[in-house]
């Protein structure tokens, strides 16, 4: 079964560009595109009087924006195939139980009704947090929302939470013809084994060759698989999350990778990925590993 590109939608500008981007990617990966808008206000009008035509006032809106969706992603490539469902549940685990069976997630930044100032929405955070399949929060600078840097960026950590990312990394460059910039971040130790402190400068050097090495183990097998990608790697010192966030702002697109791990419940996410999700410059993709 050939699996969706599925962006969930509410109507509000964030949205509507994420509708965008998910329509893109179908695109690029010969995939259909289905839009899904979840909502308990459906559930709750049910049995408030009708307004207009015998229909619930939010029955109204969630048809009015799933066809505004609709005939958006029409008039932008009418050759992706589009469904749309509306469904009166909780959106964020409507998206994640979605993801069951999704090629990717794709939500917006912020939510309708959701205040100006936050950096990122409850839904994206749950749906990322919780999701089993990878799930990409659309934002950024009209550059990268475009994909002209022709640059994606991927962030390296443990080998444990990285297998999938970094498939899905390899496969998205190869598909949009662009460089692979791989980072792995390092820092220097405080203590030695015996406890003690090290200086300050220490051994940078042995460091930076583990991260290295960590880096080109990690690659080896997607290199082999996808020997047509052009990769770019460095090892750099200082915090992930930095690193990343501030490279991000030349780059069409960020994974990262997160473990999933089996029978916990709640979110699933390490301060790295709370950092590039709350701050990235461009879309972000947060691909589960699991356990």
């Amino acid at each position: 079964m050939t699996r969706p590109v599925v962006v969930g939608i509410d109507g509000s500008d964030s949205s509507l560009l994420a509708v965008d981007w998910a329509l893109d990617e179908a695109a690029r990966h010969g995939l259909p595109l289905r839009l899904v808008h979840a909502s308990l206000w459906a559930r709750y009008e049910g049995g408030l009087p009708s307004v207009g035509h015998g229909r619930p006032s939010e029955q109204v809106l969630a048809q009015h924006i799933v066809a505004s969706a609709a005939e958006r992603a029409e008039r932008r490539n009418a050759d992706v195939k589009v469904t749309a469902d509306i469904i009166p549940e909780d959106a964020a685990d409507v998206l994640v139980r979605e993801g069951n069976d999704a090629f990717a997630l794709v939500t917006g930044s912020r939510g309708r009704g959701e205040l100006e100032g936050m950096l990122l929405g409850s839904v994206s955070l749950a749906v990322a947090g919780r999701a089993p399949c990878p799930v990409v929060v659309v934002r950024g600078d009209r550059a990268g929302l475009a994909g002209t840097h022709e640059r994606i960026l991927l962030g390296l950590g443990e080998a444990a939470a990285g297998t999938e990312a970094v498939r899905f990394a390899f496969r998205e460059a190869e598909v949009r013809g662009c460089v692979l910039d791989v980072v792995r971040a390092w820092r220097r130790a405080a203590h030695d084994r015996n406890g003690e402190r090290i200086r300050a400068g220490g051994p940078a050097d042995l460091y930076e060759e583990q991260a290295s090495a960590l880096v080109d183990a990690q690659l080896k097998a997607a290199t082999v698989e996808y020997p047509h990608v052009r990769t770019r790697r460095a090892a750099l010192e200082g915090p992930a999350g930095k690193i990343l966030v501030e490279r991000s702002a030349a780059a069409d697109l960020v994974i990262i990778g997160a473990r999933r791990r089996t029978g916990h419940f709640g979110f699933q996410l390490g301060c790295v990925s709370h950092a590039v999700l709350h701050h990235a410059q461009c879309p972000l993709v947060v691909v589960p590993q699991p356990q």
